[in-house]
């Protein structure tokens, strides 16, 4: 396969003279603008989207409303708000006169609205609480918003006086009865994220007192810890609402079976329309004439990676289909086309995550889009706008037609062009090898930016988490390879048994079997890339990894003992047995290891990096987020213990204020600058 040059603008300066290339930096990654959450009008004319960009001295994101006309080619964008507190979670009014939009600019979270032609934006709500995600039925008239508060309190003043009370109070301590004790990044304060609806008054404000539309179900709507209004929608004709929840009670900490539930919008009791699946339900859109239901459906209960598929129900009749149940990928989002006629899904494949369009009647699935990662769209009329990123660029704007068939695309926005214009990006390219099982593995390699041919380079050997997730064609602010390219750095990074986008079964292979296929294919793909890629130097590489990434940085420790100079191991599982007992999200470990601890100890000991540590004997850094309650720091603590007590050189790079990534601007530069003179120590002594 020839490689694709994937370089990021010309690298010209004030005056013509052409400035010296350099490599991708952390610095850059950190700064770089990101686009989002693009919404267009409904006549398809004009697109509004969010852009954040990043604060250094305040140590945060900043996002911000754009607009763009669509009318005119390379027309230039217009920034909507500029305010000290973030915008986002754009919406149109139905006539496309206004944007609606979530802010904390008046010091809590509400929905506000801009007229766009002319004058100050003017807060829609005014509620004692945050309105943490909203939406705008279709006649503009009426609001669903998801507030977090007390189920047994009669009304949000009762909510608001509680949480003034707790503050108060000299008394820290909490009383739980039920897990989640603690979920993600925060403890449990006994508060559920309610979906409720107000009418919206002639004057554009909510002025009635908000009905609640879940509080009588026990669960969160949307759901924790990374829910949001995709979870909920009105119907075309504003008089109902869909959502998704599940129902807590003692189980929620293992269980998966979230239902779709109907409920009118001005309040009444919610209607379990998927109470026959006891798996999970989510995600449900009416279509645009308001006959049929879509919903995204699991099979298996307790399994978070089962595959998403598509499900019709008819409004009138109850009755239900699957829609193009052959096609073995898992969609991660979907919307309608304005005719009904098809849906617009995102999905993994083969690692890309393309768009693609489905037949709502035969199930006929066309791709949408070619190589790289398509995040958020949307579609109005013949139009489709989406973000799409790849590895050598962060996301942009783009724009093509809704029509099958029609395969030209036009980018509609350059972000950081000019603030990476002498950046050189590493040269990537795919590839393949027989794996475990003698199966096709894929993964992908990447030239250093400032590559000569003839010479080889150390390796930055990187494994991705999930498990069932992909490192493929896309762009990160976590784990960019294009940051060890820029450092000089070769990189390699393997889809391995139970990544996603390469059918069900194969996602399903690393159940029950963490330790076993994927560290073959991690040996054989890294043995593949080397007598493939010449200019790889496979003898001077280090392995680095993150949540199970990290766990199989313990599991090499014990396990492939001399295959790298050095490792990162960054919030991995060390015990199993403490993990188990420590998490949050108990279906994970159960279903990944066929039950609970106490049922079958013996599945969960047999890929126990603990049972291992005797031989380890690599140089490693690890590192923790003392806020990860998904794999608690203790795991890493326990990690830096064994090799501290063995002798082994080793670091410890905890993060008080981070959870299982690490999200703050300083942190990340932090982070990066630790690893990569890590690396440098182990594969560049010379030279450091």
């Amino acid at each position: 396969m020839r490689f694709r040059l994937l370089v990021l603008g010309a690298a010209m300066v004030a005056g013509g003279a052409l400035a010296a290339p350099r490599g991708f930096t952390v610095e850059d990654m950190v700064n770089m603008e990101r686009v989002g959450s693009p919404v267009l009008s409904p006549d398809a004319t004009r697109l509004v989207y969010t852009v954040r960009r990043t604060d250094m001295g305040k140590n945060r994101g900043q996002t911000d409303l754009w607009m763009l006309d669509l009318r005119t080619p390379k027309a230039a964008p217009q920034r909507l708000t500029q305010a000290d507190s973030s915008s986002s979670d754009p919406e149109w009014s139905p006539n496309g006169d206004a944007i609606y939009f979530l802010s904390g600019r008046s010091g809590s979270s509400q929905v506000w609205r801009l007229p766009l032609g002319g004058g100050e934006a003017g807060r829609v709500t005014d509620l004692p609480l945050d309105v943490d995600n909203f939406r705008l039925s279709p006649q503009g008239d009426r609001i669903a918003l998801s507030l977090a508060v007390f189920r047994d309190c009669a009304d949000l003043a009762c909510t608001t006086k509680r949480l003034a009370d707790q503050v108060k109070g000299k008394s820290s301590g909490r009383v739980y009865d039920r897990l989640f004790v603690r979920h993600w990044d925060t403890w449990g304060d006994q508060r559920n994220a309610v979906l409720y609806s107000a009418p919206i008054d002639s004057s554009g404000r909510v002025t009635a007192v908000p009905v609640s539309l879940s509080g009588s179900l026990d669960g969160d709507v949307p759901s924790k810890p990374f829910g949001d209004k995709e979870e909920y929608r009105f119907s075309p004709d504003g008089k109902t609402v869909v959502f998704a929840a599940r129902i807590a009670g003692k189980t929620e900490s293992w269980s998966t079976n979230f239902d779709v539930f109907e409920v009118p919008a001005a309040g009444g009791t919610p209607l379990n329309l998927s109470a026959d699946n006891p798996a999970w339900d989510s995600k449900p859109t009416y279509s645009p004439d308001g006959r049929t239901l879509a919903y995204l459906a699991m099979k298996r209960p307790g399994f978070e990676a089962d595959r998403f598929q598509l499900v019709l129900r008819d409004v009138a009749t109850g009755k239900k289909r699957m829609l193009a149940d052959s096609w073995d990928r898992s969609i991660a989002d979907f919307r309608w086309t304005p005719d009904g006629k098809t849906l617009l899904a995102t999905a993994d494949d083969i690692g890309q995550h393309r768009l693609f369009a489905i037949d709502a009647q035969s199930g006929k699935v066309t791709p949408m889009s070619g190589n790289g990662y398509v995040g958020a769209f949307d579609v109005q009329r013949d139009t489709i706008v989406m973000t799409q990123a790849n590895l050598s660029s962060g996301a942009q704007l783009f724009k093509r037609s809704a029509k099958i068939g029609a395969e030209s695309m036009t980018q509609l926005t350059t972000l950081n062009s000019a603030a990476l214009a002498d950046v050189r990006m590493g040269e990537a390219e795919q590839f393949s090898f027989a794996g475990a099982k003698g199966e096709t593995v894929y993964g992908h390699v990447m030239k250093p930016w400032n590559a000569v041919p003839g010479v080889k380079y150390p390796v930055a050997f990187i494994v991705h988490g999930g498990p069932q997730g992909s490192f493929g064609n896309s762009w990160s602010y976590r784990w960019n390879p294009q940051v060890y390219a820029g450092a000089g750095y070769a990189t390699v990074f393997i889809d391995f048994h139970g990544s996603t986008g390469y059918g069900q079964a194969f996602t399903d292979s690393i159940s029950g079997d963490w330790g076993g296929a994927p560290l073959e294919d991690l040996k054989k793909g890294l043995a593949a890339a080397g007598a493939k890629y010449p200019w790889l130097d496979t003898s001077k590489s280090c392995a680095l990894g993150a949540s199970y990434g990290g766990y199989m940085m313990n599991w090499i420790q014990g396990n492939w003992t001399d295959g790298f100079k050095c490792i990162v191991n960054h919030d991995g599982v060390f015990d199993n047995r403490s993990m188990y007992y420590g998490t949050e999200e108990l279906w994970f470990n159960e279903w990944e290891n066929g039950g609970s601890y106490f049922a079958v100890p013996e599945k969960h000991e047999k890929f126990n990096p603990v049972h291992h540590v005797t031989k380890w004997k690599t140089p490693m850094l690890v590192i923790h987020g003392e806020k990860d309650y998904r794999i608690p720091v203790s795991q890493g603590i326990g990690a830096f213990t064994a090799l501290q007590r063995q002798g082994v050189e080793s670091k410890l790079l905890v993060f008080p204020d981070e959870n299982h990534w690490v999200l703050k601007p300083a942190n990340s530069v932090l982070w990066h600058r630790t690893v990569i003179d890590w690396l440098d120590g182990y594969l560049k002594p010379a030279a450091k």
